[in-house]
């Protein structure tokens, strides 16, 4: 069974986080902005599938890097522990 879950609150649930490196390049080029990604969250907490949805291709791949050993608290249906349809926004921002 899979419930969707929506992404502020499922962030509540995160117990291991990675955070991205923000590539030179991107930087250097004053790219920024959010990278979204759709998650399967397994019934563990594990990142089991993950797909784009949008953002700076420059972005993408250190996000993905970043997000997909994220870990979060299982969540329970009736006692039992679901899979998760949710999304992730990772943003970006220049600082001046």
């Amino acid at each position: 069974m899979r419930v969707k879950i929506g992404g502020n609150v499922q962030r509540a649930k995160l117990i291991n986080k990675v955070d991205p490196v923000y590539p030179n390049q991107a930087r250097a080029n004053g790219i920024h902005g959010t990278v979204r990604l759709h998650v399967i969250v397994a019934q563990n907490g594990s990142i089991r599938q993950i797909a784009v949805v949008s953002g700076d291709a420059a972005l993408v791949q250190t996000t993905l890097d970043a997000v997909k050993p994220w870990r979060y608290r299982p969540t329970l249906l009736n006692g039992q522990p679901v899979e998760v349809d949710s999304e992730v926004d990772v943003i970006f921002a220049l600082k001046p």
